[in-house]
């Protein structure tokens, strides 16, 4: 499992691989349901970074590369411009 992988809430900004390369995203739900943790997660991806289309869609959480927190949002960036 990931690092901080229990404090995904929404706003949280990640880093994940679904698109089949790495790419920007924001968690737009927590991860948390109930007593344990939820296996799919809505997330706004940003996919212009990679040249497709930015969009929001549920991912699977083993798809989550890294999540950053506050202290960490300067270094979210993946390619500066």
């Amino acid at each position: 499992m990931i690092e901080n992988f229990e404090t995904i809430k929404k706003d949280t900004l990640l880093h994940t691989k679904q698109l089949g390369v790495i790419t920007r995203a924001k968690a737009l739900e927590s991860v948390k349901q109930g007593r344990g943790f939820k296996n799919t997660l809505l997330v706004y991806v940003y996919g212009k970074d990679v040249g497709m289309f930015n969009e929001h869609g549920s991912i699977y959480v083993n798809d989550i590369v890294k999540v950053y927190d506050d202290k960490q949002k300067d270094e979210w960036n993946l390619y500066e411009v």
